[in-house]
């Protein structure tokens, strides 16, 4: 374990993570097998899985299904390009699959290696519809303060949390920021959204783009009407709806894709993390019919974009074997159960911790906050780091989640594999609780 530790400092640069804290401290876990809802580390100790890892081991740890699929495809043919219109079979297998699966009028697919090149592509591809319309200048893109639309440069600008610009700048100043559904009402939201249409002009935006539900800024779930009014609005503006379904595709919501909840179809969905469960890397974009017919006819020569690893056969096939799993269990219903059973949890808490408040969940998505006064909702100082230390008393309880704390919040979030039954729930909220009671102690 030491020389595992050591070597990790030296050799292994971390994604999101602070550099200076793995050089002083080693890694966090050295996770050594996943079952189940389940990680188990090197020391063989046992953790509850509450996050899906970033929010995408849909359909659980150690299904030998899907490694099935990709040795069998491996034996096969591993990789082949996709570029110069070459195909392979589970590419146009899992492209129709997806299209039929995904809300109507959305029938062709663009696949990636994950979720920031998705939202990349779609940005592109937005643009690009205009382009060949003879419409050049409309180029800007609406997204809205605490989305979270990846770490690409498009996807970086999109993003609407600006520690994520800290690290090297926006590498695109054509990304313009709504207010998000969160501390004010949706008419304010409405509001806002039309004001930052009006203010750069309609014919100079390509699309809007937006998650059902916002989950890395802290689960915001909007009202119906929100969502509904977005897209009335960008059909009136003559902009593009992209709907991120990044993480809340495949299930997560207790719908396939996150914004069936809210009877709405866009002009483009994103998606990765639940198209393979995060087994093997996998994205893509899916366009209407409105957008492929416009291509058809009008993108002349290459369209030059694309990936080496657009349509990587392995991870295609990963993908249909990861569907099927999905739809022969009937994953997407157990996350709308259960999802009834989390919510009821997190009214417990709320009702029996002094502390907690905002609860909120759809299907296997949800979150609550820790504020200092309930009544007032007035949240703690950022010094407290109140949600950092429930994170860190979930893990000394073997419970894997996350703390979000932007612009002074304290929430806590969930996304347990989609497999997780009443019981296995029932203990993880079970720690919850416990993790949360020694922090309110603590603070008293």
């Amino acid at each position: 374990m030491k020389s595992l530790q050591e070597l990790d400092k030296k050799h292994f640069i971390h994604p999101s993570s602070s550099i200076q804290q793995q050089q002083e401290s080693g890694p966090k876990a050295i996770w050594d097998k996943g079952e189940n809802i389940y990680l188990i580390n090197k020391e063989g100790n046992q953790f509850i899985e509450a996050m899906s890892s970033l929010w995408n081991v849909n359909i659980g740890y150690g299904r030998e299904e899907l490694a099935d699929a990709s040795f069998n495809q491996m034996k096969k043919l591993a990789f082949s390009s996709s570029f110069s219109s070459f195909s392979n079979e589970p590419a146009i297998l899992l492209a129709e699959k997806v299209a039929s699966i995904s809300p109507q009028t959305l029938n062709a697919v663009f696949f990636t290696s994950g979720g920031s090149e998705s939202n990349d592509s779609a940005i592109k591809l937005a643009r690009h519809y205009w382009r060949i319309q003879g419409k050049p200048e409309k180029r800007k893109i609406i997204a809205r303060k605490r989305g979270y639309h990846g770490v690409s440069s498009a996807s970086t600008s999109a993003t609407g949390i600006p520690e994520f610009w800290d690290m090297a700048g926006r590498g695109d100043d054509e990304f313009i920021h709504a207010k998000a559904p969160f501390d004010i009402t949706t008419a304010e939201a409405i509001q806002s959204f039309i004001d930052t249409i009006e203010s750069v002009g309609a014919e100079n935006i390509a699309a809007f783009i937006g998650e059902p539900i916002m989950g890395a800024g802290g689960v915001i779930i909007p009202e119906k009407e929100y969502i509904q009014q977005l897209r009335e609005i960008c059909t009136q503006y003559n902009i593009l709806y992209i709907d991120d379904e990044i993480i809340c595709g495949f299930g997560r919501t207790g719908k396939m894709f996150g914004i069936e909840q809210y009877d709405v179809i866009p002009d483009m969905i994103t998606f990765a993390k639940g198209i393979t469960s995060g087994y093997i890397p996998l994205g893509g974009v899916i366009v209407s019919d409105k957008i492929h017919e416009m291509l058809k006819e009008k993108s002349t020569g290459v369209m030059m974009h694309g990936f080496t690893y657009s349509g990587h056969p392995t991870s295609t096939a990963v993908g249909l074997k990861n569907i099927e799993i999905i739809e022969k269990e009937n994953l997407v219903e157990n996350s709308r159960n259960m999802g009834i059973i989390l919510f009821d949890k997190l009214k417990n808490l709320q009702s029996s911790l002094k502390h907690v408040s905002n609860i909120r969940s759809k299907g296997l998505i949800g979150a609550l906050e820790l504020v200092k006064d309930t009544e007032a909702n007035v949240r703690f100082s950022s010094d407290k780091k109140v949600a950092s230390q429930v994170i860190e008393s979930l893990f000394q309880r073997g419970v894997i989640s996350r703390a979000v704390t932007y612009e002074n919040t304290d929430i806590i979030c969930f996304c347990p594999p989609l497999i997780i039954n009443e019981e296995q729930l029932n203990d993880l909220m079970n720690r919850v609780y416990e993790a949360i009671d020694e922090v309110e102690q603590n603070l008293s």
